[in-house]
């Protein structure tokens, strides 16, 4: 016999699961806009003139970074909570991964910080000269951040959870295979954006499919919830 309580606990960890996933990509997707108008000038000097100006949304940016690392966070335990019935030790290395990738994510605060000081110091008592400015502006620019490193783990858990809610028919077998597809692709292809052996529009392209994957994945979440343990059928 199932335990009531333990239904209306996964079906929470679904819907708290879709809700998260939509959010994450929200913020994210927020993130990445809010960063580049800041940043979007040729030069370090030029680039920190513009961040003092849209200071705003670099603060902003900065507190939706966080909220995608809490994000991330609980992620990795609501799926954990509805898929560990199919493999317990298998839905733990995915919850581990997950918390890595949010971990990992919190890297690239401190550089914004970083950005966003630098190019409000100016003058005042303290800042750094003109060529140190200069310097640091232009590590801190580097397109290598916290997110990118904690990239592959998001890749390595998404690929787990996605074979479990394949293997318990958690979800529609077609929408988990899709996870599957698109997490191997990034398994394969972000080592390699990382070593600087794939550059370009490739790194875009290959998040495709792991973008439908998760707004497909976030709604059925959120609005169908999952199926009880006593009605699903194993694969």
């Amino acid at each position: 016999m199932i335990n009531p309580t333990v239904e209306t606990s996964r079906q929470f960890y679904a819907r708290l699961a879709g809700f998260t996933i939509l959010f994450y990509m929200a913020a994210g997707a927020t993130v990445v806009y809010l960063m580049n108008r800041a940043t979007d000038a040729e030069g370090t000097v030029a680039t920190l003139s513009r961040i003092a100006v849209h200071a705003s949304d670099v603060r902003v940016a900065i507190l939706l970074e966080i909220l995608e690392c809490f994000s991330a966070l609980v992620l990795a335990v609501t799926l954990y909570g509805i898929t560990r019935d199919e493999n317990h030790e298998l839905a733990m290395l995915a919850l581990v991964c997950r918390v890595g990738e949010g971990v990992l994510g919190a890297i690239g605060i401190p550089r914004t910080m970083g950005l966003l000081w630098l190019a409000n110091a100016g003058a005042a008592a303290g800042a750094p000269d003109v060529a140190t400015t200069n310097a640091i502006g232009a590590f801190f620019l580097v397109p290598v951040q916290g997110a990118l490193i904690g990239a592959p783990f998001f890749a390595v858990g998404s690929m787990i959870f996605s074979y479990l809610l394949l293997r318990g028919r958690i979800v529609p077998a077609a929408l988990a295979r899709l996870g599957m597809l698109a997490s191997v692709l990034l398994v394969m292809g972000l080592p390699l954006q990382l070593a600087g052996f794939i550059k370009g529009p490739m790194t875009g392209y290959m998040w495709l499919p792991m973008i439908a994957y998760h707004v497909t994945l976030g709604l059925w979440l959120l609005i169908k919830g999952i199926p009880t343990l006593s009605r699903r059928q194993p694969a």
